[in-house]
């Protein structure tokens, strides 16, 4: 029989040496959903109360009050396309700061991937997402959705992107902070301004109006937060729009005329995909350099 080569401790392979060893980070996954939930009453009927009181916050006080609802057609499922999406990468980025910290016996005992926490944490975060997801589902069949190759294919696309970004940047969060403790409280700060920063409450026309077609949209739209939640609801709210509009070419539109989404949202999406690909590549670097010390620290 031959025997595999000895590693020196801290030296794997990374996210392969992860995907290498699935058993293990179900394990995990199982644990701290596990832990998460033991002694709770609702257990991960959580998930649907926390999205359900951020939604009727959101709701009501922009849809409502500020009149929003007027603006845009289907405003439920215009809002609760984007928090889907959004609430997907804020769990992620919390749970995935907190990661090796929160496993520092484990760190300082045994030696596994350190990657393996964030990774995680994050495949716990899309878990959660699940029942945001499925009554986003529902809300759209209701409104008269209608499942379409461009529509699931929008849904990939921008999954994938939070998907990579949301571990990209959990990897290089929780690595840093394991050196700054300090540093979760500023994800916390991060955490209040990254709803606003993607059209998710209002149209992204509201930032094209304000700031024009020049470099400021630009920045805006690169951002693949805002990338990810257009897709989305290009998936799920445009196909249950009860009003939609379109010009003669078929380009969507809200009532007053202005494009629904910007041109090329598929380009933008596959080039937002690329860039969380290489932030990938660039936090596993991070990681595998800090991760020596991460006993020592801890």
């Amino acid at each position: 029989m031959t025997v595999p080569p000895l590693t020196a401790p801290g030296r794997g392979g990374g996210l392969l040496e992860v995907v290498r060893r699935r058993y293990l980070l179900r394990l995990l996954v199982r644990r701290e959903l596990r832990s998460r939930y033991q002694g709770s009453l609702l257990g991960l009927g959580w998930s649907y109360v926390r999205p359900a009181v951020s939604f009727a916050v959101y709701f009501f006080v922009v849809g409502v009050f500020l009149k929003m609802s007027k603006a845009i057609p289907g405003y439920p499922v215009f809002l609760f396309s984007g928090m889907v999406v959004i609430s997907f990468f804020t769990e992620t980025l919390i749970t995935s700061t907190w990661s090796v910290i929160g496993n520092a016996p484990l760190v300082q005992k045994i030696y596994l991937p350190r990657e393996m926490f964030p990774a995680s944490s994050a495949l716990v975060s899309a878990v959660h997402m699940l029942p945001g997801l499925a009554i986003l589902w529902i809300g759209a069949l209701l409104g008269g959705w209608t499942p379409s190759a461009l529509g699931f294919g929008s849904m990939a696309l921008g999954f994938a992107i939070v998907a990579v970004l949301g571990l990209a940047v959990g990897l290089l969060f929780a690595a840093i902070n394991v050196f700054f403790r300090d540093f979760g409280q500023v994800v916390d700060i991060l955490n209040i301004v990254i709803p606003w920063t993607a059209p998710m409450i209002y149209p992204w026309t509201a930032v094209q109006e304000s700031a024009g077609n020049g470099l400021g949209l630009q920045i805006y739209l690169a951002n693949p937060l805002a990338t990810a939640t257009l897709l989305f609801q290009r998936a799920f709210w445009w196909p249950a729009n009860p009003h939609k509009a379109e010009l003669p070419d078929g380009t969507p539109t809200f009532p007053d005329g202005k494009h629904a989404f910007p041109d090329h949202l598929t380009v933008r999406g596959l080039e937002s995909l690329l860039a969380a690909v290489v932030l990938l590549g660039l936090a596993q670097m991070v990681f595998f350099r800090l991760q020596r010390r991460f006993a020592q620290e801890l």
